[in-house]
């Protein structure tokens, strides 16, 4: 029989894995999602105190290589994807590495050529696939974060599946297919891809669960799409340009203010991007991605676009029952976003709201640490809204 993927297929701790907290956390990210001890240490064993990001795509590479040869097909694949990841998007290498980790990672869980569509949008396609269980109870859209490709996360939507939902996951504007292949920006128009993908599969119906990034995007869609029922924010993400700004050094984020974020100060604010990308790989990663995510080719371009991405404005537009997660040591999202999100949802139908902490091993970034507690919480309160629109008669 085929395997049922459960909540207990995810590790549980967060691992000291590099010194560099930004290629930490990665690294951990793709543990996390193959629950590859063996990988777990091997990636600790790569890390340097000198290391550039150049050194770490050779290692990953070749470390991919290696577990090819052996038929390691998910750590062969998670190795290439982090290889691909850190390469910049003009190195003629990095398309051959998406294509082998999301070739290699489909193998690995059984997703088909038949489970995978092109969506028609805009002037291309996004990247959409859809696994159902039988007599699924509903239907969950998975909206794509920042930086991710979709195929990362086909263990969870598994789990999702063998948990007796229609699952939907795609990447859309900006994100994984669409960016790499078809080179279609992001748009904080999320509603538009969202109604795209709806009328394509012909649901009138669905829960949206947006990942990091996507806990905005999932907002905005639920606010201007009505088929949009329930909202899952994995994680809270109320402010795009407050997120980057929390990665600044204190003394810094003042000459950022997002008042100042004006073509004035464009020249300005661009030097200092370039210092601040000179000191630190991770700022350097961030802002190259931001710009070619957002179809930019300035650090101010990329800063300004994000102002776009706030929920302050379309919070209040939300109806739907809504589940808000966050970590308590989130070094992407500060603590007073969680409190800020909340007080915006003001005509909601039902509001929960979980900060996970150290304790639980869940207080980072979309709970890397422990993903299969978020996912428990996920459908607990799925399950608990379903038995109340039940008893309510409202379930057909």
């Amino acid at each position: 029989m085929p395997k049922k993927w459960t909540v207990s297929d995810f590790p549980v701790g967060l691992y000291q894995v590099n010194h560099d907290q930004s290629v930490n956390f990665q690294m951990n990210r793709f543990f996390n999602w193959s629950n590859d001890r063996e990988m777990l240490q091997q990636m600790k064993r790569l890390d340097d105190p000198k290391q550039t990001y150049p050194e770490l795509v050779t290692a990953f590479e070749s470390s991919g290589k290696s577990a090819l040869k052996k038929n390691e097909k998910l750590r062969a694949a998670m190795y290439f994807r982090l290889a691909e990841f850190y390469l910049p998007s003009t190195d003629s290498g990095k398309i051959n590495l998406r294509h082998q980790f999301i070739s290699l990672s489909n193998a690995y869980y059984g997703i088909t050529e038949k489970q995978h569509f092109l969506i028609p949008y805009e002037n291309g396609h996004m990247s959409a696939y859809r696994i159902t269980p039988s007599n699924p109870r509903g239907t969950l859209l998975f909206l794509n974060g920042f930086d991710g490709d979709i195929e990362e996360v086909t263990r969870l939507m598994l789990v999702l599946r063998d948990a007796g939902y229609d699952v939907i996951y795609f990447d859309g504007p900006g994100q994984g297919y669409c960016l790499e292949e078809e080179y279609l920006p992001m748009t904080h128009q999320w509603e538009k891809p969202v109604k795209a993908v709806l009328d394509y599969f012909h649901v009138d119906k669905a829960t949206a669960i947006g990942m990091s990034l996507g806990g905005n995007l999932a907002l905005r869609a639920a606010a201007l799409e009505p088929r949009i029922n329930r909202v899952i924010c994995y994680d809270i993400f109320p402010d795009f340009f407050d997120c980057l700004m929390n990665q600044l050094p204190a003394e810094l984020k003042k000459k950022f203010n997002r008042s100042l974020v004006t073509e004035e100060n464009k020249d300005q604010i661009n030097g200092v991007a370039d210092q601040l990308m000179k000191k630190s790989l991770m700022l350097q990663w961030a802002f190259q991605q931001g710009m070619k995510v957002m179809g930019v080719e300035t650090p101010f371009d990329f800063i300004r676009k994000t102002l776009n991405y706030t929920a302050d404005g379309i919070s209040p537009l939300v109806k739907q029952d809504v589940l808000l997660l966050a970590g308590a040591n989130d070094h992407y999202v500060a603590n007073d976003q969680l409190p800020r999100q909340i007080r915006t949802l003001t005509h909601v139908h039902s509001l929960t709201a979980r900060r996970f902490t150290a304790q639980e091993f869940a207080s980072n970034h979309c709970q890397l640490g422990n993903v299969g507690l978020a996912l428990t919480t996920m459908l607990n309160w799925l399950a608990q809204l379903n038995q109340e629109e039940l008893v309510l008669g409202k379930v057909n």
